[in-house]
């Protein structure tokens, strides 16, 4: 078998590690093969919280238009139903900031989805 001479690959791969595995305590930051299995869980939970991240904000979405949609003395489902009849596009999140945000217009809205849902 040939001899196999792997120039600078080894290290560049060490220090890439180590240079991802910067700010972790102790020897994760300092060994290589401690800073390899942090990096990697490290990586697979950024993966997977990216995800996560979008089904949090979608639910506290939720939960914001249902609480406004009840102190205009609807319930959220009604009042997203009424919505799509009228054939409002707003998407959840410009639903949340219009109800912290902007109440007058957001009664309105609730009235145009309470119209909707009468006709």
């Amino acid at each position: 078998m040939p001899r196999v001479k792997r120039g600078s690959n080894r290290r560049d791969r060490r220090r890439k590690v180590l240079r991802l595995a910067k700010g972790f305590r102790g020897t994760k930051s300092k060994l290589y093969r401690s800073a390899k299995e942090s990096v990697d869980r490290a990586l697979s939970y950024a993966y997977r919280d990216r995800r996560t991240k979008k089904r949090d904000f979608r639910r506290l979405w939720i939960v914001r238009i249902g609480a406004a949609a009840r102190a205009e003395g609807m319930s959220y489902s009604t009042f997203i139903a009424g919505l799509s009849e009228a054939g409002v596009g707003l998407n959840r999140k410009q639903l949340s900031e219009l109800a912290i945000h902007d109440s007058s217009a957001f009664g309105e809205l609730v009235a145009v989805a309470k119209k909707a849902r009468e006709s």
